[in-house]
């Protein structure tokens, strides 16, 4: 099973959110028979084995060996992966870009440039499973509270001036052996849910 599985696929996306499929999913982390997964989400094993077939056809689910059970030789299931994530590409023409949006401020361009990493890096991990190869990648999350809007726009501005010096003492365009990486630096406030946390 994989930790998260991309999907570019339309036709899998909506398969996937369907509310039925997309619990029998979250239900598939260890190996069940349609009969006992029908049960844990209030199925008949028909119907349940309906769901299974459609999402077995886009590869969300895979086979996972057979037991007997009175008699009967039942197909186990599990999911392909722990967790999913649609990719923008499955919207098609109205999936978001970064190109198309203008004010590079807003939240709908950082929503865009974060839409964007799901695609590519999505892309490229499929990439490097089929190639078995290892995908090398750096990510930094942390959280900073702020004083005053004056301090939070005085880091912006060092910040900016950190990334970049950085970039331009690494950046070798000329290099014929070099790999081009997208670096992307994005920060928004946290969620209302977890400043409560913070003060509680």
């Amino acid at each position: 099973m994989l930790d998260l599985q991309v999907i570019h696929d339309p036709s899998a996306a909506t398969v996937a959110l369907e509310p039925i499929r997309s619990r029998l999913l979250a239900e598939l982390s260890q190996p069940e028979s349609a009969a006992s997964v029908a049960a844990k989400v209030g199925l008949t094993r028909q119907k349940a084995n309906y769901h299974l077939n459609a999402l077995e056809t886009h590869q969300l689910v895979r086979q996972a060996g057979q037991r007997k059970w009175g008699g009967i030789t039942e197909r186990l299931f599990v999911a392909s992966a722990a967790s999913y994530v649609v990719a923008p590409k499955a919207m098609g023409l109205a999936a978001t870009d970064p190109a198309r949006t203008a004010d590079r401020l807003s939240a709908s361009y950082l929503i865009a440039l974060a839409a964007r990493i799901v695609q590519e890096v999505g892309d490229l991990v499929r990439r490097a499973r089929e190639a078995d190869k290892h995908l090398p990648t750096l990510s930094i999350d942390t959280e900073i509270r702020f004083r005053s809007a004056t301090e939070r726009a005085a880091f912006t501005a060092d910040l900016t001036r950190a990334v970049t010096a950085l970039v331009s003492h690494y950046h070798d365009a000329s290099s014929p052996g070099g790999r081009s990486h997208r670096l992307i630096v994005a920060a928004h406030p946290t969620p209302y849910e977890s400043n409560v946390k913070e003060q509680s």
